[in-house]
Formats: structure tokens, C-alpha cells, sequence
């Protein structure tokens, strides 16, 4: 497993996966090699012209890759339901729900449409709202995988229940911190919440190290102390963004990837390299907590998993 690469990924013919935040970075990199496995995958994002760019990378590498780009905004509860709906209306079935999108440690707090910190709101609301409104179509394909992607910061996360949204207080790392917390808890409770109720999915979760992406760029910024002893250190620390996709890669299609797993690189503090089991922190084990953050966002986004199964 420790040398587990691309090449070990079985051909995914005739299996169609919906990878979010997939216009760049380790979502592209995902879509890249499961389009080249042969699956049918459905790239997702904000920016079309990103999105358009992408489809376009990915045919020049894999001319016949059977690809498409569909515009899905995370942080807009509308837009979730959206793409769902058209999804749901030219596809019987969904084999792979790969969750990536995300945004890290915004400087200022900001809010998503429906009125959530933007970060818990687009990297755990936002794929939680997915998740449950592709359900059906995950019920009706054979062992559908669901793949969440947390982060090394889970392990400094903490739940917040008394100010969830930040409002009271913002620190950046710590909203960044919680987001990636609740999506491991969210992964480990939808493989309870399905071997309970006969979903029938494999809730596996991922995290990519510290892979070269412009998640920081594009989050607390350049001009950060992070940053620059990041570049620094980046050669020996780091790894591209196509490495960092692997133990999401592991997660999506090896037939090793264990139900409630989490995979992660295999180097020191799991910074880099190929996948292998990750250390999941106590906090993100705490199934009292994961069941009330459960509830809570079933309140918050409407969608009930209970529900939209039982009218499926």
C-alpha cells in the first residue's frame, strides 16, 4: 500500500463520479485520474471559464475521457439543490461522490448566501446538502463511495456548538480548524448512519498533506508568516498537487479503502507521500458530538438523509 499509485486504480468504466471544487488543484488532479480509469465524471465549481479550462486540460491529456463541467457554488444552498436536480434528471445512479471543494482561513469572516461562516458553509454544509440530495442516486448504484476531505488541522478542531457561525468570534484558523474537523466527523457518521439504515455506502475520508495548491493563495494570502516559511520549507516538506490527489485517489477506488477509513500520506506527520491509514484525533470520535452536529445541520441546510431516503 505504501507505493500505491495511480496506475493501481482499476478501470472505473461505466461508473459515474461527481467530483466538487474540480476546476483546479487536487479536485482537477482527482477528476484527471479518474477520467483517465475511464469513469464518467462530472467536474463541478464556481467558475465556469475555470471549469471550461479544466475539461479542456483533461481532454488533451485523455481524448476520449467521457467528461463534463457543471456549475455548483458550495456556499449556496440554492445552487446545491440546483445541480442535484439536473443531475438527478439525466442520471439514474451516482457510483462515486468525491467532496474536495473547500476554502481555508479567510483573513476576515465572511458569509455564505444562506447566511453561514463561509468556510464551515462551503467545506462542510455545503457537501453535507450534497450528500443527502444525491442520495437516492448514491441507494441505486452498487457499494457508491462517498469521499470527504478533511485536513491535518482537524487534529487542533474543535465543535463549537454555542457559536458554530463565528459570529461572536472569528479567528481565522480555528473557523478553518472546525470545517475540517466536522467533515471527518460527517464521514465516519454517514457510515453509521448507512450501515444503520441499509444506505448501502462507503464513507471513506481523505486529507492530501501538505500538497502544493492555492488553497493558501487564495485564502490567508502571500503576505502571511505561514506563507514564507511554507516557501521555504516547501522542497522538503510538500508535495505536488497530483500527489497530494492520491489518498483521495486510494480512498475513491481502491478495493483496501475500509468503510469509516481516513488515508493520508505515509511520510512524517503525514506531510507527504503515498497514501496509507491517517491518525484520526479522539474529538472526531466522539459520537455523541457528531450525532448532535448531524441534527444541527439537517436544521440548518433542510435537507433530511432520513427523509429523502424514505421518499426515494
Amino acid at each position: 500500500m505504501t507505493d500505491w499509485t495511480t496506475a493501481d486504480i482499476p478501470s472505473l468504466s461505466g461508473k459515474t463520479a461527481v467530483v466538487t471544487g474540480a476546476t483546479g488543484g487536487l479536485g482537477y488532479e482527482t477528476a484527471l485520474a479518474l477520467a483517465g480509469a475511464g469513469a464518467i465524471v462530472i467536474l463541478t465549481g464556481r467558475n465556469d471559464a475555470k471549469g471550461l479550462r479544466a475539461i479542456e486540460g483533461i481532454c488533451a491529456r485523455f481524448p476520449n475521457a467521457l467528461i463534463a463541467y457543471e456549475h455548483l457554488d458550495l456556499a449556496n444552498l440554492a445552487s446545491v439543490a440546483d445541480f442535484t436536480r439536473r443531475f438527478a434528471a439525466g442520471n439514474e445512479q451516482l457510483d462515486l461522490l468525491v467532496n474536495n471543494a473547500g476554502v481555508m482561513a479567510l483573513p476576515k469572516r465572511r458569509q455564505t448566501e444562506d447566511g453561514f461562516e463561509l468556510q464551515l458553509g462551503t467545506n462542510y454544509l455545503g457537501h453535507y446538502a450534497l450528500t443527502g440530495r444525491l442520495l437516492p442516486q448514491l441507494r441505486r448504484a452498487k457499494a457508491a463511495r462517498v469521499v470527504n476531505l478533511s485536513s491535518l488541522a482537524h487534529r487542533s478542531g474543535a465543535i463549537n456548538f454555542d457559536d458554530l457561525q463565528s459570529q461572536r468570534s472569528y479567528r481565522p484558523w480555528r473557523a478553518y480548524c472546525q470545517s475540517k474537523l466536522a467533515m471527518l466527523m460527517f464521514s465516519l457518521e454517514l457510515q453509521r448512519r448507512s450501515d444503520a439504515a441499509g444506505w448501502g455506502l462507503r464513507s471513506v475520508a481523505a486529507h492530501p498533506g501538505y500538497a502544493r495548491t492555492d488553497l493558501i493563495p487564495n485564502g490567508p494570502g502571500t503576505n502571511t508568516l505561514q506563507w514564507r516559511v511554507g516557501r521555504l520549507l516547501q522542497p522538503l516538506i510538500s508535495q505536488s498537487a497530483a500527489e497530494g490527489a492520491l489518498p483521495t485517489l486510494f480512498a475513491a477506488t481502491s478495493a483496501a479503502a475500509e468503510p469509516a477509513g481516513y488515508y493520508g500520506p505515509n511520510w512524517f506527520y503525514e506531510l507527504k507521500g503515498p497514501p496509507v491509514p491517517a491518525r484520526i484525533m479522539p474529538q472526531a470520535n466522539d459520537f455523541a458530538s457528531a450525532a448532535m452536529l448531524w441534527d444541527v445541520s439537517a436544521t440548518l441546510t433542510g435537507v433530511s438523509f432520513d427523509e429523502i431516503a424514505a421518499a426515494a
